[in-house]
């Protein structure tokens, strides 16, 4: 099993953004599939060019939103416990 930062638990995806719906689709799918930040950064390092975690924003002491990019060109923010 692997360890690693608990995705937060809503496993819906939040749209702030337009996106058709392959892209939107993927990226449900994708969100779905992972259960933790582990999961999240060894698939960013798998695409090619690597996605990489551009940003952790900081809510509290246990609560942090990660950002990453996405090839679609969409930004993916997840919110980690």
């Amino acid at each position: 099993m692997t360890q690693g930062c608990a995705i937060g638990e809503r496993r819906e995806v939040e749209w702030r953004t337009r996106a058709s719906a392959e892209v939107q689709l993927q990226i449900e799918t994708l969100y779905r599939s992972q259960k933790t930040l582990d999961e999240v950064v060894r698939w960013g390092l798998a695409q090619k060019p690597p996605q990489l975690v551009l940003d952790v924003v900081v809510q509290d002491e246990y609560t942090h939103d990660v950002v990453m990019g996405h090839p679609s060109g969409v930004y993916l923010v997840y919110d980690t416990t």
